[in-house]
């Protein structure tokens, strides 16, 4: 029996996640995630690809979004009172643009300051309306693609079994920054074969393959990149079609709901994996 052992937002892109008992699964994934947006002068997002360091700033939002705290080590809290009204601006994501909405100068200070460069924090805006790409239509945040990512404990035990091969150390899952971690599969990659998937009081829809990037090689408890694992040994057995390696799989909120650590999945519909 498969059941959710994980639940975690990032409700700021690149910076840490927050673990979840419970969750409003909302069209555009979990409840805050990656509904907020660290920005350089220009518009285009920062992220762990350039700042690993992001990974050590703490984020906290109010179950009414109404509220922002962000913690790192050594420079304190800073409060946000989150502005949904203020004029939009363009921000640029892998050369999209999309818009969003900046919430001033204090936070906009503490984050230039914590990460050495010069940044604003943007949130999306309520008329937000993009479209993500995939098997399944759906809408997301400022996440990269999908509204969730979906990795199994199998898929990384199998990982970490691999790696042992080189003698390389274990990873935790906290590499991959999942939204749901499931355990129960007995088989490694099963999240590649699911196309529809009933959890608690939603459902997902399968878009495609989590194609991962450099990011996967920053210790997110540490805020610092640490080598070349896990690419190297994922580019072993796991090359995706497309080009680059897989990892977990992305998902479209069909039905939104809530959901809970422990909830049982029912997959209604499965596929061959795009691998």
């Amino acid at each position: 029996m498969a059941t959710v052992v994980e639940l975690t937002h990032y409700p700021v892109k690149g910076c840490a996640g927050v673990p979840l008992d419970d969750a409003l699964m909302t069209p555009a994934g979990l409840a805050h995630d990656r509904s907020f947006l660290v920005v350089d002068d220009e518009g285009v997002f920062r992220t762990q690809r350039r700042d690993p360091g992001m990974a050590l700033i703490r984020p906290y939002v109010s179950a009414d979004g109404e509220r922002l705290t962000l913690r790192a080590e050594g420079a304190g809290d800073v409060v946000v009172d989150v502005d949904l009204t203020a004029p939009r601006r363009t921000v640029e994501m892998f050369g999209t643009p999309y818009r969003g909405i900046d919430q001033g100068g204090a936070v906009a200070d503490w984050l230039s300051t914590v990460l050495g460069a010069a940044c604003r924090l943007v949130r999306v805006p309520p008329e937000h309306d993009r479209v993500t790409d995939g098997q399944t239509p759906g809408t997301s945040g400022y996440a990269d693609s999908s509204a969730v990512h979906v990795v199994s404990r199998a898929s990384l035990d199998l990982l970490n079994a691999r790696m042992a091969e080189r003698d390389a150390p274990p990873l935790p899952m906290d590499r991959f920054r999942p939204n749901v971690v499931v355990d129960g599969w007995d088989e490694p990659h099963v999240e590649d074969l699911v196309r529809r998937v009933e959890v608690g009081d939603t459902e997902l829809g399968y878009t495609k393959l989590a194609v991962r990037c450099v990011v996967t090689t920053v210790g997110q408890r540490e805020g610092t990149k640490a080598g070349p694992e896990p690419l190297r040994t994922l580019a072993g057995y796991r090359r995706a079609t497309g080009g680059g390696v897989a990892f977990g799989s992305k998902f479209a909120v069909v039905r939104p709901g809530k959901l809970s650590v422990g909830d049982v999945l029912t997959v209604t519909d499965w596929g061959p994996t795009e691998l």
